[in-house]
């Protein structure tokens, strides 16, 4: 083998073997963080809503609609407000009481909302109290991949109870998911602020749990 042939075939060797020593020299590989898709969500607009079965009426998001509970086993006084666009909803419950069984309506709400520490990393309370409204109101908000992140229960007081608990059609996912429920808690914010009994006179149950 002549020196010019032995030069080309160092030369080839060298070629193969260098993409290997830098695979072999470079740091290895970290894998990136999971992204998610971006979500657009709209400005924050509000219609009024009054209910023509129930003794109440506030603002919804205008991307909003309320409708009747027609779950298996769902009263009468259930209702959903649902948003088709960001797949969840807000389930509504409402009572009316006698007065002596509106605190246990209020602990069960508390206690509900703390069934979730499991999966949750924090659980913040929030109070809200206009007297000239009647309108005493208790916000939880559930940090974590909780099954449902929001939930709040308004009083007047009297005997008059209104329940709302958040809920997504999939799997609770605090990172995925963060946006549109920092959204919709603007919406349940300005539900509660501009909350309204429009009957406080209402037949109220003897029993709260029968």
């Amino acid at each position: 083998m002549t020196i010019r042939h032995l030069a080309h075939h160092v030369l080839a060797l060298a070629a193969l073997l260098s993409p290997l020593a830098l695979c072999m020299c470079s740091d290895p590989p970290i894998p990136k963080p999971r992204g998610y898709f971006r979500i657009t969500l709209p400005e924050h607009e509000y219609n009024s809503f009054e209910s023509q079965l129930m003794p109440y009426k506030f603002d919804i998001a205008a991307i909003s609609h309320v409708a009747k509970d027609h779950e298996r086993g769902a009263l009468d006084t259930w209702t959903n407000i649902t948003y088709p666009t960001l797949n969840c909803k807000i389930h509504l419950t409402y009572l009316s009481l006698a007065t002596s069984q509106q605190d246990l309506a209020f602990e069960d709400s508390h206690q509900f909302a703390y069934k979730h520490t499991i999966m949750a990393d924090a659980i913040g309370e929030q109070y809200y109290e206009d007297p000239e409204r009647h309108v005493f109101a208790t916000l939880y908000q559930i940090k974590g991949n909780a099954a449902s992140p929001i939930q709040f229960a308004i009083t007047d007081s009297a005997g008059q109870f209104f329940r709302g608990s958040l809920y997504f059609y999939c799997k609770p996912n605090k990172d995925s998911l963060a946006p549109v429920i920092d959204y919709v808690n603007q919406d349940i914010n300005h539900l509660i602020e501009t909350f309204n009994w429009t009957n406080r006179n209402a037949t109220h149950k003897k029993d709260y749990r029968q």
